[in-house]
């Protein structure tokens, strides 16, 4: 394990009921009250119809691969022993949009519209990371 701790995220004002919620192991994003529409990262006017009234909603945590990178090059010490791994933008079935690494899948395995699944992971009393792993299958 590198002995260079990972960057953690800055929680922001706006953004604290995002980390409050990861903590608890649920994945909130903000949701229109104008026009429903959910949007990530909190953000104070909606981009579809200007409105300024919005609210956190939980959301299922399921999504899809929209696109990803492969990250193979060390640009922070901390990452040393994770190359490589994935960085995937994932499409909520809600529609927002998150940033995030996608975990449990071999990286040559990443497909675009891949079905997959919030998964928690607790770094320090105040920080759960928000992942994705690949979806299970039903049955």
């Amino acid at each position: 394990m590198s002995a260079v701790p990972k960057p953690l995220p800055q929680i922001t004002p706006e953004m604290a009921p995002f980390w409050e919620a990861a903590r608890r192991q649920e994945l909130v994003v903000q949701r229109c009250r104008g026009c429903g529409t959910y949007r990530f990262p909190a953000r104070e006017i909606c981009s579809r119809c200007l409105s300024r009234d919005a609210a956190w909603e939980r959301v299922s945590g399921r999504g899809a691969v929209f696109s990803f990178a492969i990250m193979h090059q060390v640009y922070h010490p901390g990452f040393a022993d994770a190359v490589p791994y994935a960085i995937v933008v994932v499409e909520l079935e809600e529609g927002a949009r998150m940033v995030s690494n996608l975990v449990d899948c071999p990286v040559e395995q990443i497909e675009i519209g891949m079905p997959v699944e919030a998964v928690f992971e607790p770094v320090t009393p105040e920080v759960t990371l928000p992942k994705f792993r690949p979806r299970r299958a039903a049955g």
